[in-house]
């Protein structure tokens, strides 16, 4: 019998709806490595800057520090300069160029640990970016759900709402915000305004 030897690259991806602890969960793995002495690498977009410039903060206040970059090109960059890294965090994947589904592929192939965190669905309930194709090739995926703020079902669509309604299915995909402009709600709960309908047949 021929045995291989363990190779340590793999993709974890963490997702879900806005408030369901998706970067409370990746910082309590960040923290794991870290305990570990394994050198880690943090990312988020420079897009998003609710907390921190150069941190990475969950609602709930847990935070690291990280790096922002524009896009993926400035994470290859750093790591290009950076040979001693271990595994790297992405928080916020789903605001990331296409590329980075190519990077994170070649990184894990080369035996970094990956994990990415960032919502599946946009406020229309669609797929939101690359999320779909790294759902699909990660190794591992976690899936977390948040409360309904409306029935407290388990939530696992991000609410917006524009001046307290909720927003149009036209509006423009990106709007980062808490949660003065989304809510966490369950599928029936859900409301989004001039949402196509399946077409009724025509005989």
């Amino acid at each position: 019998m021929m045995y291989h030897h363990y190779r340590p690259g793999y993709v974890e991806v963490i997702t879900g709806c806005m408030f369901a602890g998706k970067t409370e969960e990746l910082i309590r793995r960040i923290k794991v490595f870290e305990y570990a002495k394994k050198n880690v690498a943090v990312f988020k977009p420079t897009i998003d800057n609710r907390y921190s410039e150069n941190q990475v903060t969950s609602h709930s206040g847990s935070s690291t520090s990280s790096i922002n970059v524009k896009d993926s090109q400035g994470i290859k960059d750093y790591l290009d300069q950076n040979k001693n890294i271990d595994v790297v965090a992405i928080d916020e994947i789903q605001f990331f160029d296409e590329d980075i589904v190519l990077l994170i592929d070649e990184l894990a192939a080369k035996g970094l640990r990956i994990m990415c965190a960032g919502l599946d669905t946009n406020f229309r309930g669609e797929p939101f970016g690359v999320m779909p194709t790294l759902v699909t090739t990660a190794e591992f995926v976690t899936k977390l759900t948040a409360v309904c703020t409306v029935c407290g079902a388990p939530a696992t669509r991000t609410q917006r709402l524009v001046n307290g309604q909720p927003a149009n299915y036209n509006d423009p995909t990106i709007l980062v915000g808490a949660s003065e402009s989304y809510e966490a709600r369950c599928r029936h709960c859900h409301i989004i305004e001039n949402k196509p309908t399946y077409p009724t047949r025509k005989d």
